[in-house]
């Protein structure tokens, strides 16, 4: 199946936005959009939990910033820079819908011979997985923090962006 919208770098905040810190991934991706404008070959994707439906929008991209929360087993707020392999090391771990849904789309990719050539991905700890649409106040503070990670690895891809 092709990429409704072959864009050259993707990045994708995925997560829960009802389960507080579940939804950082998404949450990220909107301060990026918010604050910051991109070029033409830069999209910005809110995959909340869509799982596979998101092959639609990452199929063809050559770079692919993938945004979540991350139940690493580590101290609340810890962050996670996973590249490549890693990446999928990680998510045969998880059993949430929209984990197992980038997993196996990462995994068909692969197999179909359209892997993404660079993968990385962006993620914390959460503090919090309880019922609320907000993040807890020190996911929060995270966000500008994930947003300049997100923007390093952008500026090493070679994206030009602008503050709005």
């Amino acid at each position: 199946m092709e990429s409704l919208f072959v864009s050259e770098i993707t990045v994708l905040g995925i997560g829960n936005t009802i389960l507080t810190d579940e939804g950082f991934g998404v949450k990220v991706v909107e301060y990026l959009r918010e604050n910051y404008k991109f070029p033409d070959n830069v999209q910005l994707i809110d995959g909340g939990t869509l799982g596979v439906e998101l092959q639609h929008f990452i199929i063809g991209t050559e770079k692919l910033l993938i945004i979540d929360s991350i139940d690493g087993g580590a101290v609340e707020g810890t962050t996670f820079h996973l590249h490549g392999d890693e990446i999928l090391n990680h998510f045969t771990q998880k059993i949430s819908t929209h984990e197992i849904g980038i997993q196996d789309i990462l995994t068909m990719l692969e197999i179909t011979g359209k892997k993404i050539p660079c993968i990385e991905l962006l993620g914390a700890q959460p503090y919090s997985l309880n019922a609320g649409i907000n993040l807890t106040p020190q996911m929060q503070k995270l966000l500008p923090i994930f947003a300049d990670k997100a923007l390093e690895i952008l500026k090493s891809w070679g994206v030009d962006y602008l503050k709005n």
